[in-house]
């Protein structure tokens, strides 16, 4: 048999070259679609229809986003690390059949050592459980960890790690944060397993942050939460008693469930842009990241025409990230000017997420008020339409404007060139902020 004569020098050089150039090609394109946020389905923003109060104002959101309201809920709000961790600790270890847990951040440190060791007793005692952890979230996680946890018999799962299947979808993170105890107790808000938020939000070191215990038949939404991304990471269905048992009352709340799930209809955004079309008296917002598409400026902005007070509380000297403090202030300028009024959190950093609309609509969770939130994470948030509830939330936003600085035209006017630039070359990557 005649084998088959080698191509020249030149020719394998060419083709060497193409090769490369094709790799290199599509290694772009996978790139740009991991980095590529998900279309808006919102293109304006919703006109002032039916106000918050009015009963079918529930009837559209119960309808618009296929999540029903149900009554017969009970909602604790947690202050800062010391509460929330002691009853997110406490609930753990008087766990008997089941705990669903899922965050977007795991770092190491006394806090992360305090959860492994209190879930490995509980699987080692025969409870059943799983651990849902963004990847990205936990690249800080040391690897002990999560050794000791398999060994232990948590079953743990990474959401989305980096692997060929995963990545055309690496930006499209987990930044749910659900914990659930017997399908009976649920967890949710906006604390990381970290020791930064450990304390009780008095220094730089310690981060201001809500978290909530919630009882009653809503928990078997959060349990929904978790359980949609839980398959995807491990391919099981949760089922049976263990997860789903039956809810009794528990208190007097009528609460709904929003969550948003990549690659579907940015829901998140929907129902947020919705809410405050609903406003006729009030919004107050509290997020640690407030860079919003145009659709929400315009939101805010319409609701200030109708003459609807528009607060917004954000983090200021203290955060985890400088460009989005920079970025975010590119739209404050227009917000300023029609009244908006902007405070900035000054003893630490402020992690709270919060939006209260006409002393009745509060919705809280992980979701903050930024185009991360609305077009690349899974996120999932509690609305509860109740006035008692809507006052303690107010009673604990008005707390916190009390430590913060309000943010004037002025201000603005006064930041450096050099500032103002780098916000201005930074927005253009502002979904992924």
């Amino acid at each position: 048999m005649t084998s088959l004569p080698a191509l020249p020098h030149r020719i394998r050089r060419k083709l060497r070259a193409v090769v490369a150039g094709v790799l290199i090609a599509l290694l772009f394109w996978a790139v740009m679609l991991a980095l590529m946020p998900y279309r808006r389905e919102l293109r304006r923003n919703v006109p002032h229809v039916t106000p918050a109060h009015d009963p079918q104002f529930a009837r559209d959101m119960g309808g618009l986003y296929g999540s029903p309201i149900v009554g017969g809920n009970r909602i604790e709000t947690l202050l800062n690390g010391d509460v929330i961790f002691d009853s997110m600790l406490g609930a753990i270890q008087q766990a008997q059949h089941s705990i669903t847990f899922e965050s977007y951040i795991y770092w190491s440190g006394i806090v992360a050592e305090e959860f492994c060791d209190a879930l490995v007793a509980r699987a080692q005692a025969g409870v059943a459980v799983k651990v849902l952890i963004d990847w990205v979230g936990s690249l800080p996680m040391n690897d002990d960890l999560i050794d000791r946890m398999h060994e232990g018999g948590v079953m743990l799962r990474m959401f989305r790690p980096m692997r060929p299947r995963t990545l055309t979808r690496m930006n499209n993170r987990t930044h749910r944060k659900v914990l659930v105890i017997d399908g009976q107790v649920g967890f949710t808000g906006g604390v990381g397993i970290a020791d930064t938020w450990r304390g009780n939000a008095r220094n730089p070191d310690e981060w201001r942050d809500t978290h909530y215990r919630v009882e009653g038949p809503a928990v078997a939404m959060l349990q929904n939460a978790f359980a949609h991304n839980w398959v995807e990471a491990s391919g099981e269905v949760l089922r049976g008693p263990a997860f789903y048992p039956v809810l009794a009352p528990a208190g007097e709340l009528d609460v709904q469930m929003i969550k948003s799930n990549t690659g579907s209809r940015n829901e998140i955004h929907l129902m947020l842009m919705t809410a405050l079309a609903a406003a006729t008296s009030s919004i107050r917002i509290s997020t640690p990241y407030f860079v919003p598409d145009r659709v929400a400026i315009d939101q805010l902005l319409a609701a200030r025409t109708r003459g609807v007070r528009v607060v917004l509380l954000v983090a200021g000297a203290y955060t985890d990230s400088r460009i989005v403090r920079h970025v975010s202030r590119r739209c404050w300028g227009e917000l300023l000017a029609a009244g908006v009024e902007i405070l900035e959190f000054q003893p630490t950093f402020l992690h709270a997420k919060l939006i209260i609309v006409d002393d009745f609509w509060t919705s809280i969770g992980s979701a903050n008020f930024d185009e991360r939130s609305f077009r690349l994470n899974d996120e999932a948030n509690l609305n509860v339409y109740s006035y008692d509830f809507a006052r303690e939330q107010i009673a604990v936003f008005e707390a916190d404007c009390a430590r913060a600085r309000a943010f004037t035209e002025s201000d603005l006017r006064r930041l450096s060139w050099w500032t103002q630039g780098q916000a201005m070359v930074l927005s253009v990557i502002r979904p992924h902020l």
